[in-house]
């Protein structure tokens, strides 16, 4: 029995922080974990300089509500959907992705919960659990299943290593460079086509 482990962000649909970070103005913003390894560094830096600038969830949310899917996504999921179970396991939060799995079609999403302030104020941020991704695969793998992970940031190698089979989709030149075995794809057919193919050897 397959499941199919999905990232969101920069697969399914766009980057939020960057949407937001050309909404807002500040170029720092844009920073990803295709650039910084270490989430946790990372969120707790984005939410210093959203105290800095007054900015609270709804800025955030406003952003998100203008976000369409990748084209063509919601297609692929609903194929992929249709020939296995898949969860998307993400390093985003509930209050971020949930008008976005509304526009996907309301798939299964693993993600986290932010902290939030009665003003708004994002204070801070609850993991679902350590290696989110890599621990999420385990877990599956525990009660029988065989995963296929896919993902673009360097927080997806983990799981898409530790799963049957992995891919890349539109990742940077860099995790590409520094991961010459792993499959690459830019597109949607392709990255169908090889699941399936995973599936059937």
């Amino acid at each position: 029995m397959y499941i199919v482990c999905l990232d969101l962000e920069g697969v399914l649909v766009p980057e939020i922080w960057i949407a937001f970070a050309k909404e807002s103005g500040i170029p720092e913003l844009t920073r990803t974990t295709r650039d910084e390894p270490d989430y946790d560094k990372l969120m707790k830096w984005r939410i210093g300089i959203l105290k800095e600038h007054g900015l609270g969830l709804k800025e955030i949310q406003d952003t998100i509500a203008k976000i369409e899917p990748i084209p063509g996504a919601k297609d692929f999921l609903d194929e992929l959907r249709s020939i296995c179970q898949v969860i998307i396991i993400s390093d985003t939060f509930t209050q971020f992705a949930t008008p976005l799995m509304k526009k996907l079609g309301w798939p299964t999403i693993f993600c986290n919960s932010l902290e939030v302030a009665s003003d708004g104020e994002i204070t801070g941020f609850k993991m679902r659990c350590e290696q989110s991704k890599l621990t999420t695969v385990k877990a599956l793998q525990s009660i029988g299943y065989q995963t296929i992970a896919s993902g673009d940031s360097h927080n997806d190698l983990a799981m898409i290593r530790a799963s049957k089979a992995g891919f890349l989709f539109k990742s940077t030149d860099k995790i590409k460079a520094d991961n010459p075995d792993l499959p690459a794809f830019e597109n949607y057919g392709e990255l169908l086509s090889a699941i399936k193919k995973a599936m059937a050897d």
